[in-house]
């Protein structure tokens, strides 16, 4: 077992490498409930042996000592090691589960279920030697944090999550969020030190992370920030608690559940309320149980019950619920049908009214995983500054972005022109515009983005409706005349 630091690069190639050892075998989309748990649990075997050898070595050799619960972050029962894993010859599968839940057992207030629920011991599948193959594998290196510290080591975990998410393709969307419009959105939220932090569908935590590390990279305390997050899928939200333990963030509560039908952050019986609330929630559910959602307990249809076939606003309108009353603000990533379909309208209208709406961004397309369709920012706030009340930015920023293959992504300087227009807060021809409440009511309450901002070329050639409408008659004769022509030939 190597016991060198790894560069960045050389680290991700590394863990990467795993899953080249399941292709053949296993489908790409399952590749991450094998590869992020057998890495967790690497990651915290090795830091309780570097841990176990600091106590040592403090403690003259004293292992009762070294083996204290106050020496160690986490757990880690005699038998349930990685090297004990690693000397199994056979039914290898058996012990690698055995040695999970003995540590989720080992740990119940911070690592339960957090394996997630991957069937080792399915030999079809996992055989012995493809066992032995990836934990051979992950015993090139220790990864303790001396050889990988925290931020080297979430980089590269979160850089496993964007090869998941371009190798299985279809379960993509499920747990990852374009990076680039994750930076936008921290930048704009502006998560302060101290403050509560939510996201309702958290995937595998990216947008809460992003918080984290934003203040971080400012200098600020970012150790204080309080994350919470909520996510539908077992194993999604395992490999964000994950997440949060390989970025050495520890203060955080990720729940499992269906944030529509069983909310699970409660305070005294209502929505547990925070200052940010970042979201890109899954768009247009058709499967959800909108009669509930009528009769809601917790108050969330705020403005109205959304239509069954689209679940949209019962999530916008489940983050409104979930703001601070004080300074609450809230960013939401959703396809554009959600500023102008008429079904939402009356919803939309109660919103804009309330003054909540502050800015609304275009973005442009296939900025979702295996979608084509435009995306766009929702940003509201439960208290406005005096100088915005009674008005609305409208950016229209569907040209910043640049095509890749069949993803999208924002370069800094898009980034940067986008955030300087939200900060800005005033008109810029045929980019942004500040447009009252008044102006968008007497639009049917819709913000679409056309209504307000165009951005077509201003010197690109116009010509009136009278001169198309004398263009289109000409090329109609001139076309019926070229018809008559070929039938007299062909007659």
């Amino acid at each position: 077992m190597a016991n060198t630091e790894l560069d960045q690069k050389a680290l991700e190639k590394y863990l990467w490498g795993a899953a080249t050892t399941l292709r053949g075998t296993i489908d790409a989309g399952d590749y991450k409930q094998y590869i992020f748990p057998l890495l967790f649990f690497k990651r915290i075997s090795d830091v309780y042996d570097e841990e176990f050898e600091k106590a040592l070595a403090e403690s003259d050799g004293d292992m009762e000592y070294a083996a204290f619960a106050e020496n160690h972050h986490f757990q880690i029962p005699e038998g349930a090691r990685w090297q004990d894993v690693r000397e199994t010859t056979v039914n290898i599968g058996q012990a690698l589960q055995g040695a999970m839940r003995a540590i989720e057992q080992a740990n119940p207030d911070t690592l339960q279920g957090i394996f997630g629920d991957a069937s080792w011991t399915n030999k079809e599948r996992l055989s012995d030697a493809m066992l032995t193959n990836l934990i051979e594998h992950y015993s090139q290196h220790t990864l303790n944090l001396a050889n990988v510290p925290d931020d080297k080591l979430g980089n590269a975990y979160e850089y496993l999550i964007k090869e998941f998410a371009d190798d299985s393709g279809h379960t993509a969307a499920e747990f990852y969020t374009n990076r680039t419009v994750v930076k936008l959105m921290t930048m704009i939220m502006d998560p302060q030190p101290g403050e509560s932090v939510y996201d309702p569908t958290c995937g595998s935590g990216g947008l809460l992370l992003n918080c984290a590390l934003h203040l971080k990279d400012e200098g600020k305390e970012y150790r204080t920030l309080k994350l919470y997050g909520q996510e539908i899928n077992l194993l999604t939200s395992a490999i964000a608690r994950m997440n949060m333990f390989m970025h050495g963030i520890e203060e955080f509560e990720i729940v499992r559940g269906d944030t529509l039908a069983n909310p699970g952050l409660i305070e005294n019986g209502e929505l547990k309320k925070f200052n940010v609330i970042l979201a890109n929630p899954p768009y247009s559910i058709k499967s959800w149980d909108r009669q509930s959602f009528e009769n809601d307990p917790y108050g969330r249809n705020l403005w109205g019950t959304p239509p069954q076939g689209c679940a949209d606003y019962a999530f916008q309108q489940h983050i409104q619920k979930s703001l601070d009353l004080g300074n609450g603000r809230s960013i939401s990533l959703w396809p554009h049908g959600i500023l102008f379909r008429d079904a939402e309208m009356q919803m939309r209208r109660k919103m804009i009214e309330e003054d909540l709406v502050e800015c609304v961004i275009g973005l442009g397309p296939n900025l979702f995983y295996n979608s084509p369709m435009e995306a766009c920012l929702l940003i509201t706030k439960t208290k406005k500054e005096k100088s915005k009340q009674g008005k609305i930015l409208i950016i229209n920023a569907v040209k910043e972005v640049r095509q890749d293959k069949n993803i999208a992504f924002l370069e800094d300087n898009h980034i940067e022109r986008i955030y300087n227009a939200y900060t800005t807060y005033k008109d810029e021809a045929g980019f942004c515009k500040v447009v009252s409440i008044e102006d968008v009511l007497k639009h049917n309450a819709s913000l679409n983005m056309a209504l307000y901002v165009s951005n077509v070329d201003s010197s690109e050639e116009r010509i009136s409706l009278d001169e198309a409408l004398t263009n289109w008659t000409q090329s109609s004769k001139q076309l019926k005349a070229s018809m008559e022509q070929l039938f007299k030939e062909l007659g």
